[in-house]
């Protein structure tokens, strides 16, 4: 298990006034919660006590794990004053201990009381890493807490000894895969296909050479794309048509690394979903990104538009494109839109999905003229920004590491005029994360040095009951 976020934490534990001292020995009042679901104590003496388990503002008994000079880390024993806000986990899988599944950290907290932690972090970070403050918060985006999964990555394994496959995700602190029976953050008709997916698995000839599952939910079709290492037999094969007739499934096979995925018979329904404000269909493929969560995806998009508010009048770029998630929303409303992304496959995968939603849209409701390139995001420099071109409007969604490159470019254009060669800034900035800390980094630069104001932020409850935190903010022209 790898060290605590010592500096997320510690920001919590810093500004936690509840002492221990008063306690019966032992005892120890927790004062907040980190983004590992542990709860944060302080001892008699200061030092920071990280407990899984423990919720703000209970009195626990600790069992000491690991012991380092200035933080301790170990597991609840007994809750002697239980928080209001402890509920009956949803999962029978859920649990503390070696053996419980890993998938979710927070079932034990209340729903709305994990939001309010998650927006606590992202404020936390936008200030000790970014010395930020958002001038006003966003109500967090919120929806279905359960059976919201449509994607997951489920490892598979045959166990020789036992003779039965095991298919879910891995252990806590574990290599080993749970054994799961249900999982209530799937959608019901999936979890329910758990069972049945371990005794076909078992039944086929590949069963040992079989390590992953994939699934992929779009709006009408499920798809599940099937790992393995050797080839499959007739038989196989007849034995996953049996099963995809029976659960009303569609096979995808991935013999080595995600380009090589196929379907197992062509034809039938495409993958995708829609973004009905906008009019828009997105096709895609298993292995692609897309939302783990339709219905806040959906949100997303449409809050994300509504604090960009492009019009006929303006150009955008939206870095990081993809799909075109954001971009062909945003083309139904702005001028014209550039779409950024790092792979020249994600590329074409976006233009052949703007050709299709412009062919399917009726006349005089035409989406702006869009162009699509391939860059290298992370090594942005002032030049490749002035040679992009003015945009009135950004919209950034990068991956878990940030946008610092853009960013820093964008700042160098600000700090010297003399690169702008005429080239303007965006007036707005809407930033989506998957990361509060490479945000808070990134919002610190075009803050403190690209004459920016952050003028709202706020988090997206995109993983329910896990301590994953999407956020968004939006930044001005100061």
């Amino acid at each position: 298990m790898s060290d605590p976020d010592i500096s997320l934490s510690q920001s919590h534990a810093d500004e936690d006034s509840h002492s221990s001292a008063d306690l019966p020995e032992g005892w120890l009042r927790v004062g907040s919660l980190d983004m590992d679901a542990q709860g944060i104590a302080r001892r008699p003496d200061g030092k920071v006590v990280f407990i899984e388990g423990a919720l703000p503002f209970e009195l626990v008994s600790v069992q000491v794990n690991r012991k380092k000079n200035n933080w301790e880390q170990g597991t609840v024993t007994q809750i002697h004053h239980e928080s209001s806000q402890r509920v009956r986990p949803g999962c029978p899988h859920f649990g503390l201990h070696t053996g419980s599944c890993g998938g979710c950290k927070m079932q034990h907290l209340e729903a709305s009381a994990q939001v309010a932690v998650k927006q606590r972090v992202l404020e936390d970070n936008l200030w000790h890493l970014g010395k930020v403050k958002t001038e006003t918060l966003l109500r967090p985006i919120e929806g279905p807490t359960w059976g919201y999964r449509y994607r997951a990555r489920l490892s598979v394994r045959y166990v020789i000894k036992k003779g039965e496959v095991l298919i879910g995700f891995h252990e806590r602190k574990s290599r080993y895969i749970a054994d799961m029976k249900v999982c209530p953050v799937l959608p019901p008709h999936v979890s329910r296909m758990l069972l049945p997916l371990r005794e076909l698995i078992g039944q086929m000839a590949a069963r040992e050479t079989l390590p992953q599952l994939e699934l992929a939910c779009g709006d009408t079709v499920t798809a599940l794309v099937l790992r393995h290492l050797e080839p499959l037999s007739d038989a196989d094969k007849a034995l996953l048509r049996t099963f995809a007739a029976a659960q009303n499934v569609q096979w995808w096979l991935q013999p080595k690394g995600p380009d090589t995925v196929h379907l197992l018979d062509e034809g039938g329904p495409q993958l995708g979903y829609g973004l009905p404000d906008f009019g828009i269909t997105m096709p895609f493929r298993p292995t692609d990104f897309t939302q783990v969560n339709p219905f806040i995806n959906r949100v997303l998009v449409a809050r994300a538009l509504r604090l960009l508010q492009a019009n006929k009048g303006e150009r955008v770029i939206d870095w990081f494109c993809g799909l075109g998630n954001f971009t062909l929303p945003i083309a139904t409303q702005a001028a014209e839109v550039l779409g950024i992304e790092g792979a020249e496959t994600l590329v074409a995968r976006s233009r052949d999905n703007y050709a299709l939603n412009q062919a399917m849209r009726a006349e005089g409701q035409s989406l702006a003229p869009t162009q699509f390139v391939a860059r290298n995001l992370f090594e942005m420099t002032p030049a490749m920004l002035v040679a992009d071109g003015a945009a009135d409007k950004w919209l950034v969604d990068p991956p878990r590491e940030g946008a610092f490159a853009l960013v820093k470019a964008l700042a160098e254009l600000h700090e010297d005029p003399a690169l702008r060669q005429g080239w303007t800034p965006p007036r707005r900035i809407v930033y989506v994360s998957c990361n509060p800390a490479t945000l808070a980094r990134d919002a610190g630069i075009l803050v403190h040095r690209a004459g920016y104001r952050c003028v709202s932020a706020g988090v997206i409850n995109m993983f329910a009951h896990t301590a994953h935190v999407e956020s968004m903010a939006m930044f001005e022209l100061a």
